[in-house]
């Protein structure tokens, strides 16, 4: 019997999980819980059994995506070009939040946390892959020292948010990825921001390809 009910409860997670997926990608962070539990054939008290909070839910929907952006994060070290392989590698993960709703919200950190950073398990696994990309850089003086990989996820998220329910998210995305990155870089004497802001070139459309 307890193996019995240990395979029923794999099932049901998969079916959940399977519902999740499809439920986030048609309406987003705000997904209603019961209509997955509807659409799974199981009770609302079983899907929070298994996703205790939202951000469980998203975070389980969001671990493919994640992965691939880690996986990515380790290519791009070996890139010659510093700032070029940081920026590379921030633009993937805006291309993945503009494609794939519910990512920016996944990654999106909690103020109330006591370490809003690592009780974040997305971000927290996409800090510590982007950790050596963003110190290579700042070695190289091609990124500001101030800068977090904190700074950067938040500011990608805002960025996404902004910009999902827009006419266009990925041109719009990409246009404000485009300005916030100028001025990211390692201060040059008395160059302000407002300067920096004035040598960006057009926009490009941010590259939405990739996982679902």
């Amino acid at each position: 019997m307890p193996d019995r009910r240990r395979a029923d409860a794999r099932r049901n997670y998969a079916r959940i999980l399977a519902v999740a997926e499809e439920e986030v990608a048609a309406h987003g962070a705000d997904a209603s819980l019961e209509q997955i539990a509807r659409v799974a054939g199981v009770g609302s008290a079983t899907v929070r059994r298994h996703f205790p909070s939202r951000r469980a839910l998203l975070t389980a929907v969001s671990r493919g995506r994640i992965e691939a952006l880690r996986v990515r994060a380790h290519e791009l070290a070996a890139e010659d070009d510093s700032r070029a392989a940081l920026l590379a590698w921030l633009n993937d993960v805006l291309a993945y939040c503009v494609a794939a709703r519910g990512l920016a919200a996944a990654l999106a950190y909690d103020s109330a946390a006591s370490d809003p950073v690592h009780d974040n398990a997305c971000a927290a696994t996409l800090q510590e892959a982007a950790d050596p990309l963003l110190r290579r850089a700042v070695q190289d003086g091609a990124v500001d020292p101030d800068v977090t990989v904190a700074d950067l996820i938040s500011l990608l998220v805002g960025i996404a948010l902004a910009t999902e329910h827009g006419p266009d998210p990925a041109a719009r995305a990409g246009r404000l990825f485009r300005l916030a990155t100028a001025g990211v870089g390692a201060p040059r004497g008395d160059e302000r921001l407002s300067k920096r802001l004035l040598g960006v070139q057009p926009p490009h459309r941010v590259d939405v390809r990739g996982e679902g």
